[in-house]
């Protein structure tokens, strides 16, 4: 298994070990995105999964499916939580309990692909599930970060700010979603739940520089 998938970086406690099977994600967890993309605010988590095979490193350059063939691949930055231990029918508490690291992710997305999808009324696996669609992050200790209520993090391109998220604006607290998730489905060690995208998304072009900012650390990557 590659490095990308298992939870290597030192700084991790001890909770965090086993490889991630999936990768479960929110849809609209920030008003102002739904908003923005002129889709509804649910009333109840919108939730998708990736499959463990769409997960790269920033460590490594984005490669974008070819936008001639599949049209514009748009990043959506996001707050993203991995689980230590299961979780199924749990209580809010149980999923804080649960939680061994955090760090920040890119969910990209086909965005002309996933408007052809939704408009036949299609599952959107085809424009969210390919390789590479799932960035991650290292994964961090939860102890410099709180009860997870107002975490900010930024996405800047180019050094232009494009992204700036508060966990405090979430429709869905993480806490509570995390629990709301194990009543639909079984989480298991390992699973990551990205947690929704703030306002800002936008087009991927090559060339563009990334940075990611979660605190004091700070990642970067380039479109290829």
């Amino acid at each position: 298994m590659s490095q990308a998938l298992r939870v290597t970086d030192k700084k991790l406690d001890n909770k965090v070990q086993a490889a991630i099977g999936k990768v479960v994600c929110v849809g609209r967890n920030y008003a102002a995105h739904a908003h923005e993309l002129g889709n509804a605010v649910p009333s109840t988590p919108l939730l998708f999964i990736k499959p463990a095979s769409a997960i790269v490193s920033i460590h490594n350059d984005i490669i974008r499916p070819d936008p001639k063939v599949y049209g514009e691949t748009h990043y959506e930055a996001e707050l993203c939580i991995q689980l230590a231990c299961g979780l199924s029918a749990a209580t809010a508490e149980q999923a804080k309990q649960a939680i061994g690291g955090i760090t920040l992710g890119l969910d990209l997305t086909l965005r002309d692909l996933q408007s052809q999808l939704k408009a036949k009324g299609h599952p959107w696996e085809r424009a969210k599930c390919f390789d590479g669609a799932c960035v991650l992050a290292d994964w961090l200790e939860l102890q410099n970060f709180g009860d997870l209520t107002h975490i900010q993090y930024q996405l800047y391109i180019n050094g232009e700010l494009k992204q700036d998220g508060d966990s405090a604006l979430m429709l869905f607290p993480i806490y509570e979603l995390l629990a709301d998730i194990s009543h639909a489905f079984s989480l298991q060690a390992g699973d990551v739940i990205m947690t929704g995208t703030p306002s800002g998304v936008g087009v991927l072009r090559a060339e563009d520089n990334l940075t990611l900012v979660l605190g004091k650390q700070q990642w970067q990557t380039q479109v290829k």
